[in-house]
């Protein structure tokens, strides 16, 4: 049975792909990745997003790229309301499956500046009306801010799903967002033994409720890293990886959980199979 695997968060588009994207992109497929996901963060990134779609679809032998351009919360100090005209834009031009990524970040001391911290849900409130003016699902960014994220989702009876990128939170935060029709999206962090609480996450609530992605460059697979380099550039052919780790971590057949990933992946983004 040939796997067949959706990378649902990648930053294919940047620059650290320049030099051999084309490559990579085969070689992603050779692997089992069907399709993948561009995710926005930058509105000044939309127009080498879109170059890198239109060119991965181009290919033959190349996962179907899919867009979902957003303002992400970690560069909030470079948006500004004319951003948000440009994403409205784009959505209404391009069939975009999400708007992603989207959300609050605290992580960094002066992210929790009362002023910048307004910033960020303000702009996060207003991708979530676009989301709910477009009937579109969002892919969630969320660093150290779980409870602040659900209240706003919750203050907009967002009802339209998504994914939890890169879920750092506990098992009952992802349970929350579950209910809030919400999948859980795990990456190479599932392939260390020592992302406990990852793993007792993904234990806790089930393969049903779980999507795959790189996260690439970032989130290199444990087994892709490279000793001698401080910083090993993760791609989407590596999403094998994250898939076996999980396999592992949940004790499942690695084609049967293959199989209901593909499924809970289109299935969130409402995306014919």
């Amino acid at each position: 049975m040939k796997i067949q695997l959706f990378d649902t968060h990648t930053h294919f588009d940047v620059s650290d792909f320049d030099s051999d994207r084309e490559q990579l992109a085969y070689a992603a497929k050779q692997v089992g990745v069907e399709k993948l996901i561009l995710i926005g963060f930058l509105q000044q990134r939309f127009q080498d997003m879109l170059n890198t779609h239109h060119f991965l679809n181009g290919l033959n032998e190349a996962p179907q790229s899919l867009l979902a351009p957003g303002l992400h919360p970690f560069y909030i100090e470079q948006h500004s309301a004319e951003h948000l005209s440009s994403l409205e834009q784009l959505l209404q031009a391009e069939d975009c499956v999400a708007i992603g990524e989207i959300g609050l970040d605290t992580f960094l001391p002066e992210h929790k500046e009362p002023v910048v911290l307004k910033k960020q849900k303000e702009f996060f409130s207003a991708q979530l009306e676009m989301a709910e003016q477009y009937s579109k699902p969002v892919l969630l960014h969320i660093r150290k801010s779980h409870a602040d994220v659900l209240a706003l989702l919750k203050k907009h009876h967002f009802k339209n799903g998504g994914i939890a990128h890169a879920f750092s939170g506990g098992v009952e935060e992802a349970k929350a967002f579950i209910r809030a029709g919400f999948k859980i999206g795990v990456t190479g962090q599932i392939t260390n033994p020592n992302a406990r609480k990852l793993h007792t996450v993904v234990q806790e609530v089930g393969a049903e409720h779980l999507v795959l992605e790189t996260d690439c460059p970032d989130m290199t697979p444990l087994c892709c890293q490279r000793s001698d380099q401080h910083r090993t550039r993760n791609t989407p052919a590596n999403l094998p990886f994250v898939l076996d780790g999980l396999a592992q971590s949940l004790q499942m057949d690695r084609e049967q959980l293959a199989y209901k990933l593909w499924e809970n992946s289109h299935n969130v983004l409402n995306l014919k199979i």
